[in-house]
């Protein structure tokens, strides 16, 4: 079929002719999300209905497919055909299927019953086999090198196999932060006293932010997410200042305010390395080099800045939680109710 030219085809064939061009070059990958039809609307100066009949052509073509909540997505390249079986192959396989027919009616249902069990089981397996990589790859290169393709690649498997056990990114890091919580390993018999039980919680997370300096951007005061590590770990650590005889309105925002230090505080874990990469200081290197800009800036009588700045993230995290339960004591001294 002769190709007309790009100015002479009509607007909906020119997006189409593009995306192709974009998959051919390997510009936009099997997994990687194609323009929407707001975006590509937008891209190409033409209506949605148009932009609209281009994404649709495509998804006909068989070179992109819509996954829900993901968008519509490059499709793997078709597999090459099968080489034919010969006829007796055949005779036989139908002969099998006949024979087993009568076999198959009295276990139907219960077969029926084992292989969904078997499906949901190897799904599980599968989609922690996902996360468990995305955890490596995130812990050696940052949440931001995270993406189904670059998972794929580390198991060897399609990009596009992914979208089998996962719905996408967003449910990925869900289940990430979910399985590191997981790592914790909570006593049954808590500490004696309720600041003892808060420091543990609290030393808990700030050491797992340390293994995995990405959880933090995944961790929400506002949209908490409702899963099973997640909660547990809260309620274990809530449940050292629930027998004190606060309202409960104080005990959560008292608990809150802890691993909301943690969390915030361990939010500079993933800017320090990136910052220690793009300049090759240690962050005492780093204010050692800018001592003299901050000693005019903030330097006064009250409080000179030394000739020489050590700063630890650690340190200023133990720093910062002795304040904040210095001013949980005052609270707790006002409310207690032996």
């Amino acid at each position: 079929m002769r190709r007309t030219g790009s100015g002479s085809a009509p607007p909906y064939l020119r997006i189409v002719r593009e995306i192709e061009r974009r998959i051919e070059s390997g510009a936009l990958q099997p997994g990687d999300r194609v323009p929407s039809i707001r975006q590509a609307a937008a891209q190409w100066g033409v209506a949605t209905a148009t932009a609209a009949k281009a994404l649709d052509t495509l998804r006909r073509q068989g070179r992109v497919v819509a996954v829900p909540r993901v968008g519509t997505v490059v499709t793997e390249p078709a597999p090459a055909p099968a080489p034919r079986s010969g006829a007796g192959a055949g005779a036989g396989a139908g002969a099998g299927a006949g024979a087993g027919a009568g076999a198959r009616a009295g276990t139907g249902a219960g077969r029926a019953r084992r292989e969904r069990r078997a499906a949901a089981t190897g799904r599980n397996d599968e989609r922690e086999r996902v996360v468990r990589a995305a955890i490596v790859l995130a812990d050696a290169q940052g949440f931001e090198a995270v993406s189904m393709r670059g998972i794929a690649a580390t198991l060897g498997i399609p990009t596009m196999s992914l979208y089998g056990v996962l719905r996408g990114k967003e449910e990925l890091a869900a289940l990430m932060a979910d399985t590191v919580f997981g790592e914790l390993e909570l006593p049954r018999t808590p500490p004696p006293g309720w600041r003892a039980h808060l420091e543990l919680a609290a030393r808990l997370q700030w050491r797992l932010c340390l293994r995995h300096p990405w959880l933090p951007r995944l961790m929400s005061l506002t949209h908490p997410q409702p899963l099973p590590n997640m909660l547990a770990f809260g309620r274990w650590g809530m449940s050292g200042i629930l027998g004190l005889g606060l309202d409960p309105g104080t005990a959560r925002i008292m608990w809150w305010a802890v691993a909301n230090h943690v969390r915030g505080t361990a939010t500079n874990l993933e800017a320090q390395r990136d910052a220690e990469q793009h300049t090759g200081l240690s962050p005492d290197q780093w204010y050692t080099a800018h001592l003299p800009s901050l000693q005019s800036a903030l330097s006064t009588r009250a409080a000179p800045i030394d000739d020489r700045l050590d700063f630890d993230l650690t340190a200023f995290f133990e720093a910062g939680l002795r304040l904040l339960l210095d001013g949980a004591a005052v609270q707790i001294g006002r409310q207690h109710r032996p």
